[in-house]
């Protein structure tokens, strides 16, 4: 195979497994009943003058499967950061006993489960959307160095390759969300 499709081939699979790794972390960013560290992850406050992620100016820890306790380093972040906590609007509110804030995660209901599944499905679908996007951008950039020299049959096998990378890559995606799926829907 020609060098320049093989660059080109290479580009897009790295690109699509920067896809994938997108969709896992946003699909992570979906709670699935059970208390993680990471649902907080997308929470900044402001720490002397410039906004900071959570995790950098605290402990998150779980005590159990319904509880996240945030120990900040700082006695006066408690209420910067419950004020934070509840800007973000992620549907828990913060009880601030003076030294940690406790966030107790409530059971989900079937309606709810339902709705997070649809979420799941929402963002695999844009992740399956960008793998497709960067199979389109690697098809038409192998079909263009048919202007360097490279014969059609080459073309032709590199477009069977950038379709195999889509395949694999769309599988990976399809098996975040399933598993995903499978954790939300576990009562």
């Amino acid at each position: 195979m020609d060098e320049l499709i093989t660059l080109q081939l290479d580009d897009s699979a790295e690109q699509m497994q920067k896809a994938v790794a997108h969709t896992a972390s946003e699909l992570t960013k979906i709670r699935a009943g059970k208390a993680m560290p990471s649902m907080l992850d997308g929470i900044h406050v402001d720490y002397y003058g410039s906004s900071t992620p959570l995790s950098q100016v605290s402990n998150i820890n779980t005590p159990d499967a319904r509880t996240l306790v945030i120990q900040p380093w700082e006695k006066n972040m408690l209420t910067t950061i419950e004020k934070a906590i509840l800007d973000a609007n992620i549907g828990l509110t913060p009880q601030n006993d003076g030294s940690v804030i406790r966030l107790n995660i409530p059971p989900l209901t079937e309606e709810r489960r339902r709705d997070l599944v649809k979420k799941v499905k929402e963002e695999a679908e844009r992740g399956r959307v960008a793998i497709r996007n960067i199979r389109k951008d690697a098809n038409d950039g192998i079909k263009k160095l048919k202007n360097e020299g490279v014969s059609e049959d080459e073309i032709k096998v590199g477009e069977g390759e950038v379709q195999k990378l889509t395949d694999k890559y769309i599988a990976e995606v399809d098996k975040l969300a399933e598993a995903k799926e499978k954790d939300i829907m576990t009562v």
